[in-house]
């Protein structure tokens, strides 16, 4: 071989490995952006059916013909969105196969049970949805109602379904492998792993707290506008009284999943609070930022995360410098993401104490616009919670695709260019964004329902 060749070979492998660099990363960003833009429609999907059932049995329970205009409001966007997180939805499913082959082609056997239960779930949901949406008025009140505990079911399944999937990444069970080859496939050990108790419950309590707040900040956001009319207030109160309700709950469950990690995966903790070095009594840390292998600026709690871990303040906790820099995750990003969810957990938490005060005192809402104001806010905060929830579980992971046993580079697509799919993908949910919330809008200002001869609802009220 030639000087010349073999600087040329040595030409073309930086350039090959460079390229792949590129389009990992591509990959990577594109399916954060489809998971993250998902992740929100999926939980509208999840919460906002069983919030319109409430409202719906309650309009039939007191009369009030409020609750029924809410409830077919509610179900008009539910419609949209269902359409939307189908589209959305669909994009994933062909993002798995195209964009990380690696995982699918050794794995899919594996994994491959949840995905086609949710396919089942998703059918059930759309067959009920429809029912649901025409059959107003041409079914009793009851037997429409029934018609919507399946889409509930269903929603719930779903989420189920997919967590699992994800979860079997956090803690991979269920296979064997022999001679490089994956063999003894359990599909339901995969699916039932040790991750998908904590993992599945806390989002689908993370999917009702995000529909709820969202759907109550719509109405605050109208209240601080002025109306202040019954139907407004029981729009605020009915989703928000249900977000309010399980926020609470879900703390305690996170602190149940944030056990799990600490038991099952040590690097992530570590890096989640940023311990670089094996001690006992470790601090918690709140803020900081990591800088040359320390936690700097940060306050800390004495044996705050030694406690919180293992319920021991003399717990050890391993560090980071135990794992080899090229198994590690990126420290700030995770300790950051980590701060932003529980941050905006307690913030709710207290904005459902305000709200559950001034309810016992008055028998109704706090009067202050600050707390309107904190509502109007509480959809962003949820989820921007969920979000970091997210960056957390699956950026904590890294640098592993499946925890421990396939890393993320050796699963991406081998094929050139994948930048381009980035950027094509990304114009799509510009374009997907844009024409929901011009959809929802309308629907926001138009009247509750349409006008037809059965809905007699629309003759008997008018809404301001």
């Amino acid at each position: 071989m030639t000087k010349g060749t073999e600087g040329r070979d040595s030409m073309d492998a930086g350039l090959l490995a460079a390229e792949t660099g590129a389009d990992l990363g591509a990959a990577r960003m594109q399916m954060a952006l489809s998971l993250g833009w998902h992740i929100i429609v999926a939980c509208l999907g999840v919460g906002m059916p069983a919030i319109t059932l409430i409202a719906e049995w309650r309009g039939h329970r007191t009369g009030d013909v409020n609750y029924r205009l809410l409830a077919r409001r509610w179900a008009r966007a539910m419609g949209v969105l269902f359409a939307v997180g189908a589209v959305s939805g669909t994009i994933l499913s062909f993002e798995m196969g195209l964009l990380w082959p690696g995982l699918m082609g050794t794995y899919g056997q594996v994994i491959g049970l949840p995905f086609s239960l949710e396919g089942i779930a998703f059918f059930i949901e759309a067959i009920f949805l429809g029912i649901y949406l025409y059959a107003w008025d041409r079914l009793p009140p009851v037997q429409h109602m029934l018609a919507g505990i399946p889409i509930v079911l269903a929603g719930v399944a779903s989420a189920f379904f997919v967590v699992t999937a994800n979860a079997w990444m956090q803690q991979p069970t269920g296979f064997d492998t022999e001679g490089g080859r994956v063999v003894a496939v359990d599909p339901w050990a995969a699916m039932f792993n040790p991750a998908t108790p904590p993992q599945t419950v806390h989002m689908i309590l993370a999917a009702f707290m995000v529909a709820g707040f969202l759907m109550a900040s719509v109405y605050a956001v109208a209240m601080l506008r002025g109306r202040r009319d019954r139907y407004h207030r029981l729009g605020f109160l009915v989703p928000f009284t249900v977000a309010a309700v399980i926020t609470p709950v879900q703390i305690g469950v996170g602190d149940w999943a944030a056990h799990f990690v600490a038991g099952n995966q040590p690097v992530k903790l570590a890096a989640i609070e940023g311990v670089f070095e094996t001690e006992r009594n470790v601090p918690l840390h709140l803020g900081g930022i990591a800088v040359d292998g320390e936690m700097r600026y940060a306050v800390e709690v004495p044996s705050g995360l030694s406690l919180l871990a293992h319920w021991d303040p003399n717990a050890e906790i391993t560090g980071l410098n135990e794992t080899p820099p090229r198994d590690r995750p990126p420290v700030n990003v995770v300790h950051w993401a980590f701060q932003i969810m529980v941050g905006m957990g307690f913030a709710l938490l207290g904005l459902a104490a305000w709200a559950a005060l001034g309810w016992w005192r008055r028998r109704e809402i706090p009067r202050s616009r600050w707390f309107l104001r904190a509502a109007a806010l509480s959809g962003v905060a949820a989820v921007l919670a969920l979000e970091a929830g997210w960056v957390v579980t699956e950026v904590g992971r890294q640098p592993w695709i499946v925890y421990g046993v396939m890393r993320t580079e050796d699963a991406v697509n081998p094929a050139p260019g994948l930048v381009w799919g980035f950027v094509l993908v990304s114009v799509v949910y510009v374009i997907l964004t844009i024409a929901t919330v011009y959809v929802l809008r309308r629907l926001a200002r138009d009247k509750p329902v349409p006008v037809a001869p059965q809905e007699s609802d629309v003759t008997e009220y008018k809404v301001i």
